[in-house]
């Protein structure tokens, strides 16, 4: 078995479901390996939370509850509240979602890859909730720092990292909170300095259910039709600018895509300034990018199935809308 360290697990809660809370902390609090404090953050009112861990694990002091005052800070900024609560002597830090359920040996699958990578992923089985139907299971792919930044293949919580990411990842870039992902920021930091790694193994149930923030992205259909694709992008531009006029529905559009990965590359480059490696993003990602860069990696990412054709699409017309607005000259 594993010498454990001691590590921190982060999960954000807001209005969790009561039952698939207490069966996520229980599912946490059996991990063969022991030695971790699991902070909760949560984006509402945390007496109900309090309530519900005092249920789930009852004299538990491992887990605590911050106090966040009732702020809602929204899933990304509620993750980073989070990390920045993780205590100096965690080695390593895990993330968790409210609502999933962990297999019994997931940290201790996952935590000796990284002795040689920053961050690492494993898979998981898609469950539906409340049916329990299997749905599948999902397919993360390793690939490059340029592929990982064009897609992300890490999911919050299938993924452990080193703590000292923690130094460059925060605070995290501030963008639309509808487009930014704390997850794809940490991996693109993990592949830019110590690397990044996707095992096989399947460590822990991922519920897909009509409350999901996000769901299973691998899901996105290969080919959307246009009408398809303007409601999801008025659907997207309500929630990050409380508008689906048109100019609101280009500003999302640019965000989601495009301008999310330019201020990714732009926040690297500050804080690594020293860093020559990163040319090669900022001539496919950054505010100086350029579309003849970008379109090799973009047609090879298609062909090799790392995107979804409707991905590329969608990604083009993010680029697009980057030329009718004021973001990408202000980087």
């Amino acid at each position: 078995m594993l010498r454990p360290t001691p590590g921190a697990i982060v999960m954000a809660a807001y209005e969790p479901d009561p039952e698939l809370f207490r069966r996520q902390i229980r599912s946490i609090a059996a991990q063969t390996v022991t030695d971790f404090i699991c902070v909760i953050s949560p984006d509402s009112d945390p007496a109900p939370i309090r309530a519900l861990l005092s249920e789930a694990a009852p004299g538990d002091e491992r887990f605590t509850v911050i106090d966040t005052g009732g702020e809602r800070l929204g899933f990304y900024l509620n993750f980073e509240r989070g990390l920045l609560s993780v205590p100096p002597q965690a080695e390593w830090v895990a993330l968790a979602d409210q609502d999933d359920w962990w297999y019994p040996e997931k940290l201790e699958t996952l935590l000796p890859h990284l002795t040689t990578h920053g961050m690492v992923s494993g898979q998981a089985r898609l469950v539906e909730y409340p049916s329990g139907a299997v749905l599948g299971q999902t397919d993360r792919r390793n690939g490059t720092l340029e592929r990982l930044m064009l897609s992300n293949q890490f999911t919050g919580s299938l993924s452990v990292l080193r703590r000292e990411l923690l130094e460059l990842a925060l605070p995290f870039p501030r963008l639309s909170t509808r487009a930014a992902a704390h997850d794809h920021w940490l991996a693109v930091c993990a592949a830019a300095t110590s690397g990044t790694h996707i095992t096989s193994d399947v460590v822990q149930d991922y519920v897909q259910h009509s409350a999901n923030v996000f769901g299973d992205p691998t899901s996105m259909p290969s080919r959307p039709s246009l009408i398809q694709s303007w409601r999801n992008a008025r659907k997207m531009s309500r929630g990050a600018e409380g508008d689906d006029g048109v100019l609101a529905v280009v500003r999302t559009t640019y965000n989601v895509y495009v301008g999310w990965r330019q201020a990714m590359t732009s926040t690297l480059a500050q804080r690594r300034d020293d860093d020559a490696s990163l040319n090669v993003l900022e001539r496919s990602f950054g505010s100086r990018r350029r579309l003849r860069a970008l379109l090799p990696n973009l047609r090879v990412a298609v062909r090799d199935g790392y995107v979804p054709r409707g991905f590329a699409v969608q990604y083009l017309a993010s680029w697009m809308c980057g030329t009718i607005t004021p973001r990408r000259r202000r980087g």
